[in-house]
């Protein structure tokens, strides 16, 4: 997932008194405790950010550089956000392809759009152990530990500043029994990510620094206990961290849980930040609309919520569009679920944080459940299908694919298709390629392996020339 996924001087947080909005004069300077920063075109009330604004708090998009040419979409980023995260420009397989040689073009175009436009940025993500650059995915030890400090040390650097918050470290840890993710930079030892966060604070002492990670929304989950009492371990050691992002990818698979606003306040208790960081929830109408106010009125109800951000703008732009989980529909309408998200900002905020400290019961052993168990009969046969959804423009394509295991489910699976002529993949997500052009098979990573019957997973792809339109082969172990 893309995640995460922080940390401008000054308090988010902090109510601004009369209903004004106000630009900043310089992107990423620290501001004084009352002052909140929105898009000029704002209006109290009436957008998601200038409403989130009133609340003291952010309401972000991730944005996508190549799409800055599309006139509706920044229509829709200038009128209604005042916080964008860059979706994969600041990873770092773009912003160093090949060691030592940094590239940050397409992430300057987004930072730039930003202070242009009066929005913060979120940068997404420093250390994490997908979409590394093929040198760095060859490295192992004390090489890879020092190229990963440079690395840090280098973007954070470079964009020292302008950046409100950093994930800088993402997805560290497994789906199941409460345990660090088995990855290359976890395999250079237990202290990578205390590394990290150290490095980041040396290289960028203005920003806030946050851990983002999905499946830790629901609070009796082992991995969301694990990730609690890594920051209570490093809050009480002084390890430099600000905040946690929760990137809260709802469907029916992991759907809100009731507990969310519970967990959002336990991990305020310890003294950081909570950031929604990546949020995007599958359906329509109004249950959809439904959840979405109840994600809001989650975060309002937590003094150190400070904002939300959705991984897109219209369901067009989705990683998962297949499942319309966004705020806007293809065609750039606003959707129910956009209402619902207004109304709970301009209603505000009832319940004061907690005052009680979270419970110390032992964390559950049993791992969250990936995917629903299913409402209808699986399908028969013991191999999968997979179903494409194509968002074409001219030059470029953006292709979802949505796997479904049989009646045997999965373990292991792997999707084939053939590009046409001329097209060639420019990142991937939730997937493994074979190749960028032709015939490309497409294999599970770590966490998305194992599929239950009739079960689910998505995975996507970016690419420039005219994306796949004809039938995938699924095939599952």
């Amino acid at each position: 997932m893309d995640k995460v996924l922080a940390r401008g001087s000054g308090s988010p947080n902090a109510r601004p008194g009369p209903r004004t909005a106000l630009l900043s004069a310089v992107a990423g300077v620290a501001m004084i405790a009352t002052t909140v920063v929105v898009a000029t075109s704002a209006s109290a009330g009436t957008t998601l950010g200038a409403s989130a604004a009133e609340q003291g708090r952010y309401f972000g998009t991730a944005v996508a550089a190549y799409k800055l040419s599309d006139s509706q979409y920044v229509g829709i980023l200038n009128r209604e956000f005042n916080m964008v995260t860059p979706e994969n420009e600041m990873k770092w397989d773009a912003t160093e392809p090949s060691q030592g040689q940094f590239s940050f073009s397409s992430a300057d175009r987004i930072v730039n759009h930003a202070q242009a436009n009066g929005m913060r940025v979120r940068g997404h993500a420093l250390a994490w152990h997908s979409q590394q650059p093929g040198w760095a995915q060859n490295l192992s030890g004390s090489a890879l530990r020092q190229a990963m400090v440079n690395h840090i040390t280098q973007v954070a650097t470079y964009y020292r500043g302008k950046i409100y918050a950093w994930d800088v470290v993402n997805e560290a840890f497994a789906d199941s029994g409460g345990v660090r993710r088995d990855s290359n930079l976890q395999r250079t030892g237990d202290d990578w990510i205390e590394v990290a966060f150290r490095t980041a604070r040396a290289a960028d002492p203005g920003a806030k620094l946050c851990y983002n990670d999905y499946n830790t929304d629901n609070w009796t989950w082992a991995k969301t206990q694990a990730v609690y009492n890594m920051v209570k371990d490093f809050k009480a050691r002084g390890v430099p961290i600000d905040c946690v992002g929760f990137q809260s990818h709802f469907n029916s698979g992991s759907p809100y849980p009731s507990n969310y606003r519970t967990t959002l306040q336990n991990f305020a208790a310890l003294g950081v930040d909570v950031q929604i960081t990546e949020l995007d929830i599958e359906g329509s109408g109004t249950t959809q609309a439904t959840t979405y106010g109840n994600v809001v009125k989650d975060c309002l109800a937590v003094s150190r919520c400070n904002g939300i951000t959705v991984w897109g703008i219209r369901d067009s732009d989705s990683w998962r569009s297949s499942g319309t989980p966004l705020l806007f529909d293809g065609n750039g309408n606003k959707k129910p679920a956009y209402t619902a998200v207004l109304d709970a900002l301009n209603a505000g905020g009832t319940t004061p944080p907690p005052t009680t400290a979270p419970p110390t019961t032992a964390p559950p052993t049993t791992p969250p459940p990936t995917t629903a168990p299913p409402t209808t009969p699986p399908p028969t046969g013991n191999g999968c299908t997979a179903t494409l959804t194509l968002n074409q423009w001219e030059g470029g394509f953006v292709t979802s694919v949505r796997v479904t295991a049989g009646a045997a489910g999965a373990n292991g699976w792997s999707v084939t298709l053939t590009l046409p002529a001329g097209a060639s993949i420019t990142n991937t997500w939730s997937a493994q390629p074979s190749a960028t052009t032709g015939t490309v098979t497409f294999r599970n990573v770590d966490y998305n392996v194992r599929i239950a019957p009739g079960g689910y997973t998505d995975f996507g792809f970016q690419g420039v020339g005219t994306g796949p339109s004809g039938t995938a082969t699924c095939t599952a172990n």
